[in-house]
Parts: C-alpha cells; sequence; structure tokens
C-alpha cells in the first residue's frame, strides 16, 4: 500500500532529523541490501548447488544412484546453508544475536524509539497537529 503524501513528508522530514542528529548512525542503515558476508555465503552456496546439480546428472547418465543422491544431497545442504546463513548474518552496525550484549541491546533499542516517538510527538504538537 503505497504512502499519502503527508505520510512520505513525515518520513523525509524523520530522514532529514535522523542525519542530522547522528549521520554515522544513519549511513550505517542505509547498507547496500545484501551485507559482504552474507553475499559471500551466498555465492558459496549457489556454487555448490550448481556442483550438486552437476553431480545429479552426472549419477543419471552414469546409472549410478549413489552419485545422483549425493548430488541431491550436495543441492539439499547448499541450500539450507544459504537460507541461514541470510538469517544469521548481522545486519551494519549490530553486534551478532547471543553475545553477552544482546539484551542491553534490546533495552537500548527500545529506549531509543521512545524518545524518538517523544520528539515526534512534541514536534507534532508544536506544529498544532
Amino acid at each position: 500500500m503505497p504512502l499519502s503524501e503527508h505520510e512520505q513528508r513525515m518520513l523525509e522530514q524523520m530522514e532529514r532529523a535522523l542525519y542530522a542528529e547522528d549521520p554515522k548512525f544513519a549511513t550505517a542503515l542505509e547498507g547496500s541490501g545484501l551485507r559482504p558476508y552474507t553475499r559471500r555465503r551466498v555465492y558459496q552456496a549457489v556454487a555448490g548447488f550448481l556442483v550438486g546439480i552437476a553431480l545429479l546428472m552426472a549419477g543419471m547418465v552414469a546409472k549410478q544412484v549413489w552419485l545422483s543422491v549425493v548430488g541431491f544431497l550436495v543441492m539439499l545442504g547448499c541450500a539450507v546453508l544459504a537460507v541461514t546463513g541470510w538469517r544469521k548474518a548481522p545486519k551494519p552496525g549490530e553486534q551478532p544475536a547471543g553475545g553477552p550484549q544482546a539484551s542491553r541491546q534490546g533495552r537500548t533499542k527500545r529506549s531509543m524509539m521512545d524518545r524518538i516517538e517523544q520528539r515526534w510527538q512534541r514536534r507534532r504538537d508544536e506544529q498544532g497537529h
């Protein structure tokens, strides 16, 4: 569902405020989509998947069932590797999950959101909305 013009203006205003208040954090959030760690993992998994297809086909041509099964298992393993690597990769500016700072980081995020919401509400009140 597309944003209304008012919502787009509000979003742009929030982005400008974020850049003004913390440009380092804002640039860390930009990112390029896939992070290098994730990109490398996905490329490796795709290469392994292609090797698995080759083994599967070679087993079918040579009529060796065990080779086809190995090819299928390689394909399956690479697919699982790609999916789990995609989910587990840390986001830019974020600590890996499960570390000693994990619980503190959750509180920090929440308090940051509370502050942003308070600032936003204060601005709306000042503008008379």
